[in-house]
């Protein structure tokens, strides 16, 4: 194992005049992004406590802090007479919000994405099932109104984005399932930082609208299978967009 080079300063330094609420998440941000970026390699140990306080002129109080906040995340782990060490990407909490955006800041892998999708592709189309067979009216002309949305404004617009995004959201509500709620909430997260990197790559999504309309159709009208299959062409659709981007850090 190899020692790390100090992390990187917070974006907005200023030791004291900083609250310390915000300071340590500053910290951890930037931490967080060198772990989750490569620049600080699993196995890596970090400067201890005392060097990175001084560093970057914070109290080791906030450095602490922060550090625990990496922990809880599944980043890094301390070890008596070792260390911080930094910890395998098996060990992250990936569905967690902070992590999923540090990722998307640094420039997703493609190893990374094709994970989650992969993830997506065997948990969402058992959700639309689900959903299927528990949708209520409600349910469906909320459905129905997110995506009249989602047409008139596009996926090209942040109005479009926000109706997709509840359209995702209400069929999560409708498996009726708190697990599976819970974990299709952070699934959308993902939905949302992948859609944002996308933007910011210059690339336009893809027009699915056709693919939104046939899951409704297959939800509404009770049809598990179809459901579990329009849910897959959906997302194979946003998929197939990913590997045509250019800045995907490898």
């Amino acid at each position: 194992m190899t020692a790390a080079a100090h992390p990187a300063s917070p974006s907005a330094k200023g030791g004291g005049r900083k609250k310390k609420s915000s300071l340590h998440k500053s910290i951890a941000h930037d931490l967080g992004v060198a772990i989750v970026t490569g620049r600080h390699q699993p196995g890596d140990i970090l400067s201890t406590e005392i060097e990175s306080s001084e560093q970057l002129s914070v109290s080791r109080s906030a450095y602490r802090e922060a550090i625990r906040i990496l922990t809880a995340k599944g980043l890094v782990e301390s070890r008596q007479r070792t260390g911080t060490i930094v910890l395998p990407i098996t060990r992250w909490a990936m569905l967690d919000p902070d992590v999923m955006a540090w990722m998307f800041e640094g420039g997703a892998s493609e190893s990374v994405l094709d994970g989650l999708f992969e993830m997506r592709l065997i948990i969402e189309p058992a959700m639309a099932r689900l959903a299927a067979m528990r949708r209520t009216l409600d349910h469906i002309a909320d459905m129905r109104k997110s995506l009249q949305t989602m047409e008139r404004h596009t996926l090209a617009t942040d109005e479009g984005q926000a109706a997709n995004r509840r359209f995702y959201s209400i069929i999560v509500q409708a498996t009726g399932n708190p697990p599976l709620v819970n974990l299709g909430n952070s699934l959308g997260t993902f939905v949302l930082w992948y859609t944002e990197f996308q933007g910011n790559s210059g690339s336009k999504p893809r027009d699915t609208i056709a693919e939104h309309w046939e899951l409704f159709d297959a939800v509404a009208a009770g049809m598990v299978d179809e459901a579990g299959i329009a849910m897959e062409k959906l997302i194979r659709a946003n998929q197939a967009d990913f590997p045509e981007r250019q800045n995907i850090a490898m």
